[in-house]
């Protein structure tokens, strides 16, 4: 979080207080940061999966062009940590802490709202 400008990391700080704090939402998982400052080449490694790379494609960002690649960075990724240990990049999951995030600060974007291309564990100022 230290890596984060200071709204985005008070925004998601306050969703994850706010989903720990609910009992149901706390048995389905518990919201974790995957990545927030990602540099130059790791963001085009990323950009070369799918492409070049075997995988599914998960930027149409190159090197230098993410929110991730800048410091403070205004993003960040969020996955889960389910009850088994298993992470997790649910979708439904992902939508409720969407909410959560966007209702502690109203400059937040969500990946998951994008038209076309859906980058549902980002999150961004």
């Amino acid at each position: 979080m230290a890596q984060a400008v200071p709204s985005l990391g008070a925004a998601y700080a306050q969703a994850l207080a706010r989903w720990l704090g609910d009992p149901v939402l706390r048995l389905a998982g518990r919201p974790i940061i995957t990545e927030c400052y990602r540099s130059p080449e790791r963001q085009e490694e990323l950009y070369k999966q799918g492409r070049s790379k075997p995988g599914p494609i998960v930027t149409y960002k190159r090197g230098g062009e993410s929110k991730h690649n800048k410091l403070p960075t205004p993003a960040l990724d969020v996955a889960f940590i389910l009850p088994d240990g298993e992470v997790s990049w649910s979708g439904l999951l992902l939508s409720k802490f969407a909410r959560l995030m966007k209702a502690a600060d109203a400059r937040v974007r969500w990946g998951g709202d994008w038209p076309g291309f859906k980058d549902r564990p980002h999150f961004e100022v």
